[in-house]
């Protein structure tokens, strides 16, 4: 079983086998090996009922028993990826990953991904022992055959890591922290082309802990996360092995969650990549992967494992996995601690919200209004310039054109764009034009008007906007509409779910900071709401459509806390919350709700959480799959793309490992993509 440090709690899924016996467990392997066929269910219970360390003794003993290897026979008797598992899990962890490694430099063309995932995040300790193994099973210096392999700045830091010299102290200093900070925006940010020998030698050299510090700080300094800069200088294997070790850094079991959620997700499944990570956190931190799977994606690891593999490949998979987090409906109460910490970094770390779209520095309205007339006059239009005109100026700068545009041809620009444009294009360039109060009072118009309502639109709008925004729209809908938004919500929709719109829309949520005294009374609220049986009963009641009465009950409290609390006290609630209850709210939600209901308090606790990763979530389900959903992706870049656009860039690439310049490029086309890039703003 891995060593563990003085004091640290096992995270394993494998243990140690009571009462082992090396040589009666190596007669059972013979035994199931013996003959015509194998009996491939003995060999996978055995082997993953026992520890590493035992597996050795067992192989030890086979050899002294039978005169024979214990791995080759299994090699020999097993198939496919179910043997490359099994075998992975007889040799030792340092012979494992030297193996991997190995195969990854090995033929044509070299695994850089491979090489990345073990490098990045193996310990001094693991290194060394990795290196060692590699020399004893191939009689060759692994740094040796990485250099013959690799090249250029990614063969430098691959060999930086290589060494296994990252220094390991936690005291921290407060000096070298900035002094890094420096020395990296130098590097990168403030440079023309970028330094790279200083992100090698302080991302492959400082402590875990102090790293931590520098990202931090990194933030507070520059407006951005160290993520978003190594993306923006640095580039292929090299920016891949960054990002990589910067997500070790951060959190080694979450990176491994990640990893093997793309392994699994889509078509196909990378299965070298699930062996080697089930392989080798068996016995180290399988069950903080497994807590951050659930609290990420929510799903267990154990039922993505279940739906994606088959036969006794699946079966030794499950048992490394070493349980099903959402067994007969159960929650993952391990998982609350991460959904803890999560929140204590959503309450600490504030990110500057920036925009993609800005004022242009030498705007001239009289120019831009000639050459808009121009682009839509006579015989055709010239959709290229209306997109690059309106698209790089600010809501401010445009609201000028219009008015300019209005006195030197007494024409409506609007009324003339929208009979010059058509389609998706015209929505998004119209879409632009309208003051963002004005905007937002249409789109919840849209989704009241006619047959059926966009609960999605109302819930996206009422439940992300500021109470200045709320407060404007209102205004701009009374103006428009000449009706109010209350008295549309009002008789669009109905019962609960008609309550927290209406109360989202008066926009008075509290901005100060928490309470601490009245966080714990409101926590104690949602639990009860939440967790306990009064839920059902207030279920029953809303779908009754009993009236509430006392506005002082559970129920009726519990709506306004998420309505009108500030986020900042919101953040503590629900970090709260999981300290009593040992769930996390958002899935606790998900879970015990459903329907439009759900939807808004999801909306809401996302918001509160990472507003821009709450868009990033909605850009890409706009675009996955068959068809696009234009309305909403053209709502979003229009609505965002003044405040917090870039920060929704750098959220979408890191959850979805592609970029929003890419996703919007694979998924429109024409004049429509073109616009949509320019207010996309870069390509990450």
């Amino acid at each position: 079983m891995a060593k563990l440090a003085q004091g640290a709690k096992y995270r394993g899924s494998i243990h140690d086998f009571p009462d082992f016996d090396a040589s009666q467990d190596a007669e059972t392997l013979y035994n199931a090996m013996k003959g015509f066929g194998s009996d491939k269910e003995a060999i996978l219970e055995l082997i993953t009922s026992r520890s590493n360390r035992q597996r050795q003794e067992i192989c030890q003993n086979y050899k002294s028993l039978y005169g024979k290897d214990l791995i080759a026979d299994l090699k020999y008797e097993l198939t496919g990826k179910f043997e490359r598992l099994i075998v992975g899990l007889m040799r030792p962890p340092a012979y494992s990953d030297a193996k991997e490694i190995k195969d990854a430099i090995s033929g044509i063309g070299t695994d850089e991904k491979c090489l990345i995932e073990i490098l990045a995040s193996r310990t001094n300790e693991q290194i060394h022992q990795l290196v060692a193994a590699y020399k004893d099973a191939y009689e060759r210096d692994l740094e040796a055959d990485v250099i013959g392999d690799t090249s250029g700045h990614f063969q430098k830091m691959l060999v930086v890591l290589l060494q296994g010299t990252r220094e390991e102290d936690d005291v921290v200093s407060e000096d070298l922290v900035q002094q890094d900070v420096q020395d990296l925006y130098e590097a990168g940010e403030l440079k023309w082309g970028t330094d790279e020998a200083q992100f090698i030698y302080i991302l492959g050299n400082r402590s875990k802990q102090h790293l931590r510090l520098v990202f931090d700080e990194y933030l507070k300094t520059t407006g951005k996360p160290i993520e978003a800069s190594i993306r923006g200088e640095l580039s292929g294997d090299f920016e891949k092995l960054m990002l990589a070790v910067v997500k070790c850094v951060r959190s080694t079991p979450e990176y491994f969650a990640e990893r093997l959620f793309k392994a699994m997700k889509g078509l196909g499944t990378r299965d070298n990549t699930l062996i080697r990570i089930m392989v080798s956190r068996s016995e180290l931190d399988i069950l903080d992967v497994r807590e951050i799977f659930r609290t990420k994606y929510e799903k267990s690891l154990y039922s993505m494992i279940k739906n994606d593999t088959s036969g006794e490949y699946k079966k030794t998979l499950l048992k490394l996995c070493g349980g099903d987090d959402d067994a007969a409906g159960k929650f993952f109460p391990e998982a609350a601690q991460v959904a803890y910490q999560m929140w204590e970094l959503s309450a600490v770390a504030r990110v500057e919200v920036k925009g993609t779209v800005r004022p242009a520095g030498d705007f001239n309205p009289d120019t831009d209004a000639k050459a808009l007339r121009k682009a839509m006059k006579g015989l055709g239009t010239d959709e290229d310039t209306i997109i690059d005109i309106i698209t790089h100026r600010s809501n401010a700068q445009r609201q000028q054109i219009r008015q300019t545009f209005k006195s030197h041809f007494g024409r409506d620009l609007m009324a003339d764009l929208k009979s010059e444009l058509s389609g998706d294009l015209a929505r998004l360039i119209l879409g632009l034009m309208m003051p963002p109060a004005h905007y937002d009072a249409k789109q919840l118009k849209k989704a009241m008007e006619g047959a059926g309502t966009d609960e999605k639109a109302l819930i996206e709008i009422l439940a992300t906007r500021t109470n200045a925004e709320i407060r404007a729209i209102n205004e701009a809908y009374k103006e428009d509409y000449h009706k109010s938004l209350e008295d549309d919500l009002s008789s669009d929709t109905s019962g609960l779910f008609k309550r927290i719109l209406i109360s989202l829309a008066t926009g008075n949520r509290e901005e100060g900071g928490e309470d601490q005294d009245r966080v714990r009374e409101d926590a104690q609220v949602a639990a009860e709401i939440l967790v306990s049986a009064r839920f059902f009963t207030w279920i029953l009641k809303e779908i009754a459509d009993t009236p509430s009465g006392d506005r002082s009950s559970l129920e009726t409290r519990f709506m306004m806390i998420l309505c009108t609390r500030s986020y900042q006290h919101l953040r503590r609630v629900f970090q709260e919350f999981v300290k009593m209850t040992n769930y996390d709210v958002e899935h606790t939600i998900k879970k015990r709700m459903s329907g439009d209901v759900r939807d808004v308090f999801v909306a809401i606790v996302q918001s509160v959480k990472n507003k821009p990763l709450f868009f990033a979530d909605k850009l890409y389900k706009s675009m996955k799959g068959a068809g696009t959903e234009e309305k909403t992706l053209t709502r979003i870049m229009v609505s965002r793309s003044e405040i917090d656009l870039l920060n929704i860039r750098w959220e979408f690439i890191e959850k979805y490992d592609k970029s929003l310049h890419q996703a919007i490029e694979g998924d429109t086309s024409g004049h429509f993509l073109k616009a949509l890039l320019a207010v996309c703003g870069g390509k990450d």
